[in-house]
């Protein structure tokens, strides 16, 4: 699963120097979080040596942009952040709602993605009537009768499920669907 069937996101902090900060000045800027830790420890050393604080060396993120519904605090490691950007940049939309969804878990978010990724249907019900029709033989005669809605309603309450929507327009439905155990 890769970022091509996904829009592209920009992941990106913004790293302020403390010491200007408490000095009633605001000094830091946006540096890419897509890169290796080293760089990113680099980019902040340079913007901490420019700071209007002669000898400032402590930093906090105090904004952050491309990592969807995930939250960073002032204090997220820089290790964590190039992680968390590197997964996004493999995986777009999907890594930024997968990572909401295990609340920044790498681990988790990597093994649904390696391990619990089912593929992607114009709907749940598209899948479960998928996956019904493949375990077994449904006679014609029934066919109709089976509520495909319903069954994707119960298998998304049930927790077997999770889906992340990456399109819903008048031309189609793209759901990604996970085993969520």
């Amino acid at each position: 699963m890769g970022s091509d069937t996904c829009e592209r996101y920009k992941s990106r902090i913004y790293v302020a120097c403390l010491a200007a900060y408490n000095s009633g000045f605001l000094h830091g800027e946006w540096i890419d979080a897509e890169q290796d830790p080293w760089q990113i420890y680099d980019a902040i050393s340079a913007m901490l040596r420019r700071s209007p604080i002669a000898g400032a060396e402590e930093y906090a993120i105090h904004d952050y942009e491309g990592f969807g519904d995930l939250r960073l605090s002032e204090h997220t490691g820089i290790e964590q952040v190039a992680q968390l950007a590197a997964f996004i940049v493999e995986h777009g939309a999907i890594g930024t709602a997968i990572l909401s969804y295990y609340s920044g878990d790498l681990d988790e978010a990597r093994e649904a993605c390696e391990d619990r990724y089912l593929g992607t249907f114009e709907s749940v019900a598209d899948f479960m009537a998928g996956l019904t029709e493949e375990s077994m033989t449904v006679p014609d005669r029934l066919r109709f009768y089976i509520d495909w809605e319903a069954m994707a309603r119960d298998a998304e309450l049930s927790g077997d499920l999770f889906t992340i929507q990456t399109a819903h327009d008048e031309a189609h439905d793209e759901v990604h669907i996970f085993n969520a155990h």
